[in-house]
């Protein structure tokens, strides 16, 4: 079956890696047409804002797209185009699997956590106004609405991949109104899951015990601003976010992409590892129902990861990434 799926290339190394996972891709004999969307860079150095520049028409349409990292400024400039892509295509789950791959160094073994955040709404989506002078207020809005959703997709991603146990994770002890409502939200739907294991735990006690004892946590259910906090705090337990995937999914559409920097030092020097993107791109393959070529891209990065010969520098080896594609292809064929 042939597919057509949004490419967002994204920036500094974001075109190197993403050129690499197409070539993977399709020698792993995944047939797609790759509608690609120009950098953000190009599409401004034209006068146009990237967000208006066809790609949520492109995504909407093809309903699957794949997207390399994109710089957001600091404290300055544009708004994020991730969380803006997230919002106006409602991809109101992020779905950050976190797990030790073989070969990488790591504090921790045997970690095998999922992630599962809302992703629309919070301190996270960004709603701030300059009251006064000196004076910013930053808007937590939490619905029962969108705390339902995302619970749901939490609870019914359990039961298809045979998880056990779902923590939510709150500060409803300070915030008993916002944070509240978004555990009254969760145990309604967690009492129509008798199967699975329902538990609450505060932000503060999660973070701490993640770095005491992961393999505690199975899944983990979190609002936005905590949930993009500790995703990255589970990413460092496995050596971190150039070894993890990440999901956006909608009612409609799914945006799957790699979470870590743009890494500008390093662009065009041929060093960038893929692995990230890669990863993502397997999720990727398992949500259009390719399984078979998701199995077998999976593989051989397991084979390539484990035997060590062609990592590159940032996992311990020397390899460029062109060897390092090179030899995933050549593996997958073997």
């Amino acid at each position: 079956m042939k597919h057509t799926i949004t490419l967002i290339p994204g920036d500094g190394i974001g075109p190197e890696v993403s050129k690499a996972v197409k070539s993977i891709l399709a020698a792993a004999g995944v047939e797609i047409d790759w509608e690609e969307i120009a950098s953000r860079a190009e599409v401004e150095r034209r006068g146009v804002d990237f967000m208006h520049a066809g790609v949520l028409e492109s995504i909407r349409k093809n309903r699957v797209a794949l997207k390399g990292p994109m710089e957001t400024a600091v404290g300055t400039g544009a708004p994020s185009i991730n969380v803006g892509l997230r919002k106006a295509l409602d991809l109101y789950a992020n779905l950050r699997p976190v797990k030790n791959l073989e070969g990488v160094q790591s504090r921790f073994h045997h970690v095998d956590i999922v992630i599962v955040r809302e992703n629309t709404e919070d301190l996270y989506a960004g709603l701030e106004h300059t009251v006064v002078p000196g004076v910013v207020e930053s808007l937590k809005i939490i619905t029962e609405r969108a705390s339902t959703r995302v619970a749901r997709f939490a609870f019914q991603y359990a039961r298809k991949f045979g998880r056990k146990k779902i923590h939510a994770v709150h500060k409803a002890n300070i915030m008993k109104l916002s944070d509240g409502l978004f555990l009254t939200s969760v145990r309604k739907v967690a009492a129509e899951y008798p199967e699975i294991e329902y538990k609450e735990i505060i932000v503060d006690n999660a973070c701490m015990q993640m770095v005491l004892n992961p393999n505690q946590f199975d899944v983990l259910l979190l609002t936005n601003l905590y949930g993009d906090i500790m995703s990255d705090l589970a990413a460092g337990l496995v050596g971190g976010l150039g070894v993890v995937p990440s999901g956006n999914i909608g009612e409609t559409v799914a945006v799957f992409e790699a979470v870590h920097g743009t890494a500008p030092d390093i662009a065009g020097k041929n060093v960038a590892n893929p692995t990230a993107l890669l990863m993502s791109s397997i999720m990727m393959l398992r949500h259009i129902d390719e399984i078979e070529a998701a199995q077998r891209v999976e593989g051989a990065l397991f084979t390539v990861y484990r035997e060590g010969k062609s990592l590159t520098r940032d996992v311990g080896g020397t390899a460029s990434a062109t060897e390092f594609t090179d030899n995933l292809i050549s593996t997958m064929g073997n």
